[in-house]
């Protein structure tokens, strides 16, 4: 018995309207911010009018009262009416299809895991700095593929990110280059804290825990200052893991999935190839706890066998998965060849028994 069912026709158009929709929100939101927070107001200065327009705290003169000014500030007001109610509508639409993503059993992602993703996606975090790694890809992987994986591969407590120390702070938000992981966690649930001093796991009060890893460095001086995204020291310091250098080089996808209360959210994960391969290694790995080694093989088994049955296109053997090494490419091999031999003993005879 496969670990995982195909969406049926009303579920798959479903998610694809959730998608469709959730690209226009963001669209939408994202130009309304861009162009329309702060405000705009006319002030009086030694007795002249002057335009002004407020962002981040902060006034700045467009310039004395005028023809060009006036229409600067009428376009401004008409065109933030105009933004909002596009924005409203489009939240108002994902409203709607909340209550029907769960009754077609489409909401996936626990609720907290998709608050914490929905902060990073808004900081521009999953573009570039982390990267969700672990158990919570698999609702990645399983919309890639059109199908729902059984509950028992995706049972998790926590959530893994894996950050990308390469990203440099100045490319960050003020807030987010200060306060880092821990600010965006606070903003979703402010009993997140860190367990202990310099600790790379924050947990809530639920016992909810979000952990940060990164590669272990090719040099360990350089590793301590550059494993903590805010520049504030009561941040995550991430744990350095060997073998996650591999995912941080692979390819990525952003995917749209939808959380328990039926609500799509963003969620950036690496290349699922490079996923199984890392999950084939740690499985292989002698210094591992025995029951993590057989949830490792499992999950790698789980998206080698939805690779090679729902994205044939995307192949172990693709030369932009160059920058793994051979080794961990080589692990390919075993998985192909076990799940070649499980089907070929699941399915039986290819002739009828005449």
């Amino acid at each position: 018995m496969r670990p995982y069912s195909e969406l049926n026709g009303d579920q798959a158009r479903q998610a694809i309207d959730v998608e469709q929709v959730l690209a226009a929100y963001r669209t939408a939101w994202e130009r309304h911010h861009r162009s329309f927070t702060g405000s705009m107001a006319w002030k009086s200065v030694s007795g002249h009018r002057y335009l002004y327009r407020k962002r981040q705290g902060i006034w700045s003169s467009l310039g004395a009262r005028s023809p060009e000014t006036e229409r600067i500030h009428r376009q401004f007001l008409i065109g933030r009416l105009q933004s909002r109610f596009r924005v409203a509508r489009l939240a108002k639409r994902l409203d709607a299809m909340a209550p029907v993503n769960r009754a077609l059993g489409l909401g996936r992602v626990p609720v907290i895991a998709g608050r914490i993703l929905r902060r990073i996606d808004q900081a521009k975090l999953g573009d570039a700095a982390l990267t969700v790694v672990g158990t919570n890809a698999l609702f990645a992987y399983e919309r890639l593929c059109g199908v729902q994986v059984a509950g028992g591969h995706l049972a998790t407590e926590d959530i893994d990110l894996l950050y990308d120390a390469r990203v440099r702070l100045k490319l960050l938000a003020p807030d987010i280059a200060r306060e880092g992981v821990v600010g965006l966690l606070k903003k979703v649930d402010r009993s997140f804290d860190i367990l202990g001093k310099g600790g790379f796991r924050a947990v809530n009060r639920d016992g909810y825990m979000v952990d940060l890893i990164a590669p272990m460095p090719r040099s360990r001086m350089a590793s301590i200052h550059r494993a903590r995204l805010g520049s504030d020291d009561t941040d995550l310091q991430a744990v350095e893991i060997e073998g996650l250098a591999w995912l941080v080089n692979s390819p990525k996808t952003a995917v749209t999935v939808v959380d328990e209360r039926g609500y799509p959210l963003t969620i950036t994960v690496p290349d699922p190839r490079a996923f199984a391969l890392h999950k084939a290694w740690l499985a292989k790995r002698p210094d591992r706890d025995t029951f993590k080694r057989s949830r490792n093989a499992a999950q790698a088994s789980l998206v080698a066998e939805l690779l090679m049955t729902r994205l044939p296109h995307l192949r172990f053997d693709d030369p932009a998965l160059g920058a793994l090494p051979l080794a961990l490419r080589d692990e390919a091999e075993g998985l192909i060849g076990g799940l070649a031999a499980a089907h070929e003993e699941e399915d039986g005879a290819l002739t009828p028994g005449w």
